[in-house]
Order: structure tokens, then sequence, then C-alpha cells
């Protein structure tokens, strides 16, 4: 009896120590993650992302391709205004494609690795394995970590990411402010590690024209303009223009991505005004036909040129503390319709609004914002402008004295509005 009691325990013993065995604490998947992001070769994942940062959610399908060493191509689809836009990097450069519109733009940069994506591995995985204060958590089918968000939009401050036991393929992502309000959510449907893509999986002129194919489902319907037969709708942007004309158009839920005047920052002259309320001498970059110089921007009677296009004022639903909307000027920006918006107060800026017909180029070097929504860029050292674009506007915030955290945050507040 006593033998048969000893046997019992040592297999009870036996048994805890292989179920000890079998589970995963938070430093060896830590382990495990940094082997398997330095032994990455490609992946593909679909999924949806849905944005709580405007007044209304806004849902995204994403679909994204990684081939080692600098190889992607991210669909992003707006499912309501079905718009689908493809940033793509491959030995040429990072483009940005509207391939419904025909328009492809150029740009030499080393996007993504200087900044983080939420629906890219890398990003996710460089995540958990910076924050040393991450917070692990186990549930059925998936390891969780709780990490600091590493993105450049300052109000995203903590992510949650689930990924797969078994092959750890992201799951799910949620990212919050710092209040805890979920702001970012990204749900991937599928996720293949060793993805086996075609040889011109990655090459520009292929994505421009195969949106009409089934194998690409995010793509634009049928029956819109044969991409390849106006292939001079391109526009190769010199090193300089870095990401600022690229991201500026990442806006997936514009059609007028196409027009690259997002891209093209408002001169000192512009942002001087911004302090100084003045409605003249603001400058833009040229049309992609003109070398690099200015137009000037000037106020416009409504028999002018600007009348041309009009479209309501957006106003953003979010002002800083302080300060008050001064007026609303037509002005007209180059040749195409504007309206400039000035604020005064604790903190003084401009921002204006436009719907560009013709391209644009910037040769000034640009620092990549993540709005939520979309992406932006901001120009300038001392006096800054942050250019984006949303629902065929161009806005361009210019300002010397507002905080980067606090133009992100007019910018972000003007999704969801619709024009007075």
């Amino acid at each position: 009896m006593r033998r048969f009691t000893w046997v019992i325990a040592l297999v009870m013993c036996l048994s805890l120590v292989l179920a000890g065995c079998g589970k995963k604490d938070a430093s060896s998947i830590v382990k495990d993650l940094d082997t398997a992001l330095n032994k990455l070769d490609s992946y593909q994942g679909v999924g949806t992302m849905v944005l709580h940062t405007g007044q209304e959610p806004q849902e995204y399908h994403v679909e994204v391709w990684y081939q080692n060493p600098h190889y992607y191509r991210i669909s992003l689809k707006n499912e309501k205004k079905d718009i689908t836009q493809i940033v793509l990097r491959n030995d040429d450069g990072v483009f940005v494609l509207t391939p419904h519109l025909n328009k492809s733009f150029r740009f030499q940069s080393d996007w993504p690795e200087n900044q983080g994506q939420v629906y890219l591995y890398q990003s996710l995985v460089q995540s958990i394995l910076l924050d040393n204060d991450r917070q692990f958590t186990t549930e059925e089918k998936s390891y969780v970590f709780d990490v600091l968000a590493n993105y450049h939009n300052g109000s995203l401050a903590r992510q949650k990411i689930w990924l797969d036991q078994t092959n750890y393929a992201p799951q799910h992502v949620e990212v919050s402010d710092s209040s805890g309000n979920v702001m970012v959510k990204v749900d991937f449907a599928q996720f293949e590690f060793g993805k086996k893509f075609e040889k011109d999986s990655f090459d520009m002129q292929r994505n421009m024209t195969s949106w009409k194919i089934e194998s690409l489902p995010t793509m634009a319907p049928l029956g819109e303009t044969n991409a390849a037969e106006n292939a001079e709708g391109k526009t190769d942007v010199s090193a300089k223009g870095t990401d600022a004309a690229a991201t500026s158009n990442m806006d997936t839920s514009s059609a007028a991505t196409s027009s690259m005047g997002a891209s093209s920052p408002v001169t000192d002259t512009a942002n001087s005004n911004a302090n100084a309320g003045s409605t003249n001498g603001a400058t833009a970059s040229p049309s992609t036909n003109q070398n690099a110089g200015s137009a000037a921007v000037t106020p416009e009677s409504s028999s002018g040129k600007a009348a041309k296009k009009e479209f309501g004022v957006i106003e953003p639903y979010y002002t800083p503390a302080g300060v008050k909307r001064q007026d609303v000027t037509d002005i007209k920006l180059g040749e195409e319709a504007a309206v400039m918006l000035r604020y005064s107060g604790t903190y003084n800026y401009t921002l204006i609004e436009s719907h560009p017909e013709t391209q644009t180029v910037s040769l000034l070097p640009a620092d990549v914002v993540d709005l939520g929504y979309t992406l932006g860029v901001i120009t300038g050292e001392e006096k800054k402008t942050l250019i984006w674009t949303h629902d065929g506007v161009e806005f361009r915030l210019s300002t010397a004295d507002l905080p980067v955290s606090e133009m992100i945050n007019v910018a972000q507040s003007v999704q969801g509005q619709t024009g007075k």
C-alpha cells in the first residue's frame, strides 16, 4: 500500500512537470518572436480595420503583402465608399497608387521602417520586443500582450495584441488612447507566413492594372479607366520629396488622393500667415509640368476662377482651449479655388482647404504623422505645415506656435465633417 502511494505521488509529480513544460511564459515567447522576426521571409495578411478617431467609426478592408528584404504591398479599401488605395515599396522606391483613377506617385523613402503601422507584423512584434514593462496573459488559443503603442500619433498610448499560440500569427489588435478608449481595431481573417508571391507582385504597373482581376479582391470594380492605356498619369518625385508626398495620399476614404496637392507644402510665407493672420502671400508647390516654384494665394471674388469649383467649408469640431475662429476667406491656391480659415487666441494658425485638380510635387523634406483615418506629413521647423487629404479635400494646417500634438487633434477632428 505504501509502495502504491509512492507510485501515485510520482505519477502526479511527472504530470505537473509535463503540464508546466507545455506552457510558455512571456520571456520565452519574446525570445521566439525575436528569432521569428529575424528569420521573417514573407507573409500575407487579410482583415478589417475599424477607426474610432472621428465622430463615426470608419471601416477599411486591409490586405498586406511582405517579401524580404523590403518589398511591401498594402491595399486599403474604404468599404462604405468602395475606394481603394495601394501603398507599394519595391526596388524603385515607394509608390502610392489610386488604380481606379489611374494615378501613381513615386518617392524615395525608407518607409515603413521609419514608422509603425498597426497592420504590419514587424511593427506589432517590435512593439512587444521594445516594451520591457509589457503585460502578458493567455487565452484559449491566443497569447495576449499589452504594450506601449509605438506610433507617431501621440494620442495612441497602448495596444493589446493577440497572437496565435501555434505560430505567433496576429489575430486581433486594439489600440487605445491614454483614457483606455479603443481608437483602432484590426481583425485578421487570415494570415499566412512563407507566402509565395509571383515575380511581378510588387511591380507598380501590374498593381495599377490588375485591379480589374478577381485575384486582387480589394481592387476597385470593373468599368473604370484603363490604367494601362493612360500610364502617363504617374508622377516621379525626386528623392528629396521623401515621405511628404507619399503618405499624404493614403487617405483611404478619399477618391481625390490622385491629386498630390496634399503633398505640396505651404511654404514659410504661408506659415507666417498663421501668426499674422494675413490672407496674402501663401505659396504652394507647383503642378508637375512646372519647375519648382510657388504660386501666390490671393483672395478671390465669387466671379473669379476660384468660383469655378465651389465646395462647402469644413470646420474641425475641435479647437484648442482659448482659440477661436477669426474669419473665413475665399482664396485662389495657384489656379485652384480654396478657402482659408484663420484661428487666433492661445495659438494662432490657418487651415486652407481645396479640391486640387492638378498634380503637384514637393521637394521639401517632411515627417510622417499618423492621423488614424489617414496619414499626413509635417513640413518646416519653426513654422510648420501639416498636410493631408480626406474625402477629396486637401487640408493644409499652418502655424508657428501650435504644438504638433494639437495639430494632430485638429486634423483628426475634420473626419466625418461635412461642408457648410
